[in-house]
């Protein structure tokens, strides 16, 4: 048993499409994570305004209610397909803003404009990386390369914040996003090198007609029906929508104006904050990738309780280091909480509807926009730490009822969602 244990968290690796999928996937993640501090900071510096980052980042999510169309057109079209247009798009979106900001045309505006176009897309990567993944990987591995998977997207950030903030610093925001298309194309490239999963659905003769258009929806509700009803998953979506109103707003989109206003440091010091929330949840996923049989509903109910913990102590806290440490511990916690949600979901899901489950599950991330907007205007009213302590503690609450409500769900050690 052990020593079949052992070797998990490399085992994804023995797939050859895994191989071009996770450095694929790496650069788009670091590029996200560079562009998300670069004009975060951007938009902080130029307007001075806390409710116009919020703005920006509520933008970024604008395309969070057609991901579910996203994960059906994955299911049509293939996965892989899917990603290489989505980042070949992501190039061209950020290569105009390289252009625009290195002949000195870049504005709040334009910068605004190009996020929303972007934002139509972008909500739906996970999603659909998550979909290939599963359609890649044999099942007794999913576990293991979910966890790998988001051990990138750490990675990636931990990177991205550091190299990122640094750059930006030195270089100025054009030549940053030079290295930021460059990663996107590259991106797109190794995307091309996977070669096309087995398609579990034949749809790829759907004429496009009102019949075609009346398909798309009956397969865009049957996958909210389905992923509503399924024993389990309805709790996960429940807590992923929790955690993206009340607890991704602080350590994501506010980040900048933290940084800047509570503790008083330049692109560097968010940098180091980022950074430390991208730890913790590295450590998260690598622990997770490495320990087996645990009861992942149980591990969702604590770790997104430990999470609204952390929270509620960070927003009261004046001293970097530690906010940083803090950080790091809300990092570890997030990180098992949303792969535990993942997880469920992905198991559960059968296979000729996994891209329309992940679909609904990236439209939970519309809470993100929505309580960003809340707490940018809530700041301006009663304050940082008013508001910060207001989310974590409703946060904390709510998720006390969802593990009370779907008790019989998450809870029993043989129920289906605590699966080993």
């Amino acid at each position: 048993m052990s020593t079949s244990a052992r070797p998990s968290a490399l085992a994804p690796f023995r797939i050859r499409n895994y191989r071009f999928q996770w450095p694929s996937d790496l650069l788009t993640s670091w590029a996200f994570e560079v562009e998300t501090l670069v004009l975060g900071w951007y938009i902080l510096v130029e307007t001075g305004s806390v409710l116009l980052l919020t703005v920006l980042a509520s933008l970024q999510f604008v395309g969070t209610l057609v991901a579910p169309v996203f994960g059906m057109i994955g299911d049509r079209m293939g996965h892989r397909d899917l990603l290489v247009v989505m980042r070949l798009a992501y190039t061209v979106l950020s290569s105009t803003i390289m252009v625009l900001a290195l002949t000195g045309h870049l504005s709040p505006l334009s910068v605004m404009i190009i996020v929303a176009i972007m934002g139509l897309i972008r909500p739906s990567d996970l999603g659909v990386r998550g979909a290939l993944l599963a359609e890649i990987m044999p099942a007794e591995q999913l576990v293991g390369a979910i966890s790998v998977a988001r051990t990138t997207q750490d990675s990636a950030r931990i990177a991205g914040a550091l190299t990122g903030a640094g750059l930006f610093a030195v270089l100025g925001i054009g030549l940053v996003y030079v290295a930021i298309a460059c990663l996107y194309l590259a991106a797109a490239l190794l995307m091309l090198c996977l070669t096309r999963p087995k398609r579990t659905v034949i749809t790829s003769d759907l004429p496009v007609n009102s019949h075609a258009v009346s398909r798309l929806l009956g397969d865009l509700k049957e996958g909210i029906v389905y992923a509503w009803n399924g024993p389990g998953m309805r709790a996960a979506l429940c807590v992923a929508f929790l955690a993206n109103l009340t607890a991704f707003p602080f350590t994501g989109g506010l980040l900048p104006y933290i940084a800047r206003e509570i503790f008083h440091t330049d692109q560097t010091g968010l940098g180091y904050l980022s950074a430390s929330f991208a730890i913790g949840s590295l450590i998260g996923s690598v622990t997770l990738s490495l320990v087996s049989g645990v009861r992942i509903a149980r591990l969702l109910i604590g770790a997104t309780l430990a999470w609204y913990a952390m929270l509620l102590v960070f927003v009261e806290i004046r001293t970097m280091p530690v906010a940083m440490a803090c950080l790091v511990l809300a990092g570890i916690a997030q990180s098992m909480s949303m792969i535990s949600a993942a997880v469920i979901l992905m198991r559960t899901a059968s296979a000729h509807l996994r891209g329309r489950v992940m679909g609904v599950r990236m439209m939970v991330i519309y809470g993100l926009p929505i309580g960003l907007l809340a707490a940018g205007s809530m700041i301006d009213v009663i304050g940082y730490s008013a508001t910060g302590s207001l989310y974590a503690a409703a946060g904390f609450i709510t998720m006390l009822a969802i593990a009370i409500r779907w008790r019989a769900d998450l809870w029993p050690v043989h129920a289906p969602a605590n699966a080993r």
